[in-house]
């Protein structure tokens, strides 16, 4: 049973990996992985370690916020992979426009990265209702 279908088949989600939040920003991070597998080597230490990071930084927070009790907090902490998202949608044009993404791949990752930036916001609204 993969991530998608537990996770329709579960009333509560015990786990950090549970939220789709996180389950969608995993596959965010192993796109940017692939697709930085092909930069030059040049950029190691440059474009490709600054969009790992940053993609990373995406399910790291997530996976934070959700540990913590205070929904104030799971809001931060949110907000901040959230911030990630963005930067990272920053650096995909940066790679797109000097000739490191093609136009096919810098579509898919794009979606990708709007997906999770959205699912996340819902997890920010959703923290919020419960702070109420």
């Amino acid at each position: 049973m993969n991530n998608e279908s537990r996770i329709k088949d579960k009333t509560t989600i015990k786990s950090f990996t549970d939220l789709n939040a996180w389950i969608e920003g995993h596959k965010l991070v192993l796109m940017i992985y692939n697709v930085t597998k092909l930069f030059p080597k040049e950029e190691m230490f440059g474009l490709i370690s600054q969009m790992r990071r940053c993609a990373v930084s995406i399910t790291s927070n997530i996976a934070e916020g959700f540990s913590h009790q205070s929904y104030k907090e799971k809001v931060q902490f949110y907000s901040m992979a959230q911030g990630s998202v963005t930067e990272l949608q920053n650096q995909l044009l940066i790679a797109r426009d000097v000739g490191f993404v093609g136009k096919e791949k810098f579509h898919e990752i794009a979606l990708q990265s709007v997906k999770v930036h959205k699912i996340t916001n819902g997890l920010i609204k959703s923290s919020r209702s419960h702070d109420s």
